[in-house]
């Protein structure tokens, strides 16, 4: 005679009076209701019973019921008396039940599986009916209907025993559990190349609900299910039934990385000419532009992460480049080609973006049954990577609003519909911008020439204006370089490049194994200023600060002195440094000089002037506008108003021109600070306080 097998409640009621398991109990009924989950490690049930544990795999809802069921009959009571009824959540199931979200497939059905993803979406928490009561309108008798827990459509009792078919809810008397959707999107650093990120919805229900927001990268073990509610059809979409759920750190690092990689990084750390070589592996096949890319470089190792100050502050260690300039001159490339060597990093057209765009928001979806959802835009998903956005200047106005936020505090806030809630968005922003009037002009302000407002600009660490400069030599070796790209592309395809056709357009450091260097880097070097640094970039913030003193402007604030920093970090990384060097501090100072040089220098005083990109006015025009809006308000008091003519004169006496003279008026009309009652007359505009 056989013996009967045992029930998985009994086995599961053997496995939680394990004493790791009792004592967690335990705890659990010292803070139930607050705390309604017991969390279960796969491998512990693996050593206890291995059947039960492939049959959580395999019939995964079956078996956590039961699990649910033998804590129940254990009578594990709270403080308040009622007996516990907590939720079993498994984690850590084997690596062969963990999947990428495109490789989900009818065979995972009703099956047990682990995914990593990144919220793009999700809903507002709803009471879902767990269990509904209805009375029979003719004879009173009342039934509790368990109901489906993926399924909006309510469950009924069909027919009454008195034979009638007309039945009340009793919402009072119903439970109800908390349910919540999210869609997942797979990990930008999994994707290569062109694909397309693939996602997957997730139901999250009871005490896993409002723990996440729209850009947490989460790892999810639950259910795949079919979605059978709404349509009779043969075809069925997904969703996950989360049992459990655990955020994860969004990493740019998170790349495999072998002891022979591990041991080529160091080696080429030592190499004395490693910065030329990365400097050569970024875009080869674009001519010239060399300061742009090794800033490019810089930005990719980025400076020391975790800095906190004394007083709980943190302290951003991501830069911000703008490359700023003329059609044609290979931004866009730029962009592109970096978007496929970061470790992490999305491309997005700021023209092109809509819905959450480039930050975040809070809207009406039919994911949420016209509820509100929050959702994720690249900055939000580029977090721990970088932002490669083209047409930076075409943003819509709701994103150019959060992006200040964004680039200082790498945090987007978002309350709307009574959602109020914070995005992370510590990502690098590399963008692009065209000028309003097709080529960018040296002799205007960089605010007057695009449509970026000047406290966007000001948070940039560099910009780079990209001139598409007439030059016979510099064209003729353009020609020769673009050219050659093409021929040698073509014969690629036919038969194998020597190596010296290679050097000409093939990446000294291939980009997957630059891809390795830049995360090792960013991982594992963290270095610090060291006190010969230090002095460095103090004397020339200070030498620079002096300057202004003596040419009345101001040429760079606190701000840049902070973006040095962060440049001469990256550069100590790419040598795999603890230390930031005296080098490393004067390539900084060396890329930030020519950056200003070529965009905050004063064309009519040919003066470092800051206030060209934190104001978009330089100093030396800023005067002009404070004179003649002086002159105005002298001669409207002498004489009751200010004739053109009478201004005209006025002006010349203080060296200002004609030409000059209608801009500034046209300003200050512009502005509200003078007004016209007829033509060729102006007059101070009143400004009332408060």
């Amino acid at each position: 005679m056989t013996e009967a097998p045992v029930s998985k409640e009994v086995l599961f009621e053997d496995f939680f009076n394990l004493p790791k398991y009792r004592r967690a109990l335990n705890e659990l009924s010292l803070s139930y209701p607050q705390k309604k989950s017991l969390e279960v490690d796969y491998h512990d049930l693996d050593e206890y019973n291995i059947d039960l544990a492939d049959e959580l795999l395999e019939r995964p809802h079956e078996v956590i019921e039961a699990a649910e069921r033998a804590i129940e009959n254990m009578g594990v009571l709270s403080p308040q008396g009622e007996i516990v009824k907590p939720h079993v959540r498994f984690h850590s199931i084997p690596e062969s039940n963990k999947i990428l979200i495109r490789n989900i497939n009818s065979s995972w059905i009703n099956r047990m599986l682990c995914l990593e993803g990144v919220i793009t979406k999700i809903t507002t928490v709803k009471p879902k009916i767990s269990t509904a009561v209805f009375k029979c309108n003719s004879c009173e008798r009342v039934y509790r209907i368990e109901q489906h827990r993926y399924q909006d459509a309510l469950k009924t009792p069909g027919e009454c025993v008195c034979g009638k078919k007309s039945f009340t809810l009793l919402v009072e008397d119903s439970e109800f559990v908390d349910v919540q959707r999210a869609e997942i999107q797979e990990p930008l650093e999994y994707m290569r190349g062109g694909e397309q990120a693939k996602s997957v919805t997730v139901w999250l229900s009871s005490d896993l609900t409002n723990k996440f927001v729209a850009g947490d990268k989460i790892e999810v073990t639950g259910v795949l299910k079919l979605n059978t509610g709404k349509k009779k059809s043969s075809v069925y979409d997904v969703f996950v039934d989360a049992n459990h759920v655990k955020k994860l750190e969004q990493e740019f690092e998170e790349i495999e990385i072998s002891e022979e990689d591990r041991e080529w990084i160091h080696e080429m750390s030592k190499d004395p000419k490693i910065y030329e070589k990365i400097v050569a592996s970024i875009a080869p096949s674009i001519y010239g532009h060399k300061e742009i890319k090794e800033a490019i470089a810089l930005q990719l190792f980025g400076g020391t992460a975790g800095k906190v100050k004394p007083d709980g502050m943190k302290i951003r260690s991501d830069m911000h480049i703008l490359l700023i300039g003329d059609p044609g001159t290979a931004k866009t490339q730029l962009l592109r080609y970096v978007k496929e060597l970061a470790p992490k990093g999305i491309y997005v057209s700021g023209k092109s973006s809509s819905g959450a765009g480039l930050t975040a928001t809070a809207e009406k979806d039919d994911f949420a049954e016209g509820g509100w959802t929050l959702k994720a835009g690249a900055l939000v998903l580029a977090a721990g990577g970088i932002a490669l956005i083209d047409e930076f200047d075409k943003m819509g106005d709701e994103d150019r609003s959060s992006m200040h936020e964004a680039m200082e505090s790498q945090t987007i806030s978002v309350a709307k519909a009574g959602i109020v809630t914070t995005f992370r968005a510590n990502a690098s922003i590399l963008a692009a911008a065209n000028p309003k009037y097709g080529r960018y002009d040296p002799f205007d302000p960089p605010a007057e020439q695009f449509n970026i407002p000047p406290t966007i600009l000001s948070r940039f660490d560099l910009i780079f204006p990209i001139r598409d400069v007439l030059n016979p030599q510099r064209d003729s070796e353009m020609a020769d370089h673009i050219l050659l790209t093409h021929k040698l592309a073509a014969k690629s395809r036919r038969e194998e490049l020597t190596e010296e056709e290679k050097k000409d357009v093939i990446p000294v450091i291939e980009p997957e194994k630059l891809r390795k260097y830049i995360a090792y880097a960013r991982k594992n070097s963290h270095p610090i200023l060291s006190d010969e640094a230090i002095e460095r970039i103090k004397r020339f913030y200070v030498d620079m600060r002096k300057l202004g003193e003596t040419q009345k402007s101001v040429p760079i604030t606190a701000r840049y002195l902070e973006a040095i920093v962060r440049l001469a970090e990256a550069s100590a990384k790419v040598r795999l440094s603890d230390t930031v060097e005296l080098q490393d501090a004067e390539r900084a100072i060396r890329l930030l000089q020519f950056s200003l040089r070529e965009i905050g220098v004063d064309p009519e005083t040919g003066q470092f002037d800051i206030d060209i990109i934190a104001t978009g006015t330089p100093k030396s025009k800023a005067d002009k506008i404070k004179t003649v809006r002086r002159i105005i308000k002298d001669i409207s008091s002498e004489k009751g108003e200010a004739t053109h003519a009478d201004v005209l004169e006025e002006a010349k006496k203080n060296g200002i021109n004609p030409e000059d003279l209608e801009e500034i008026l046209n300003v200050l009309r512009r502005e509200g600070d003078i007004y016209s009652p007829k033509h060729g007359v102006y007059k101070p505009a009143e400004r009332r306080e408060g």
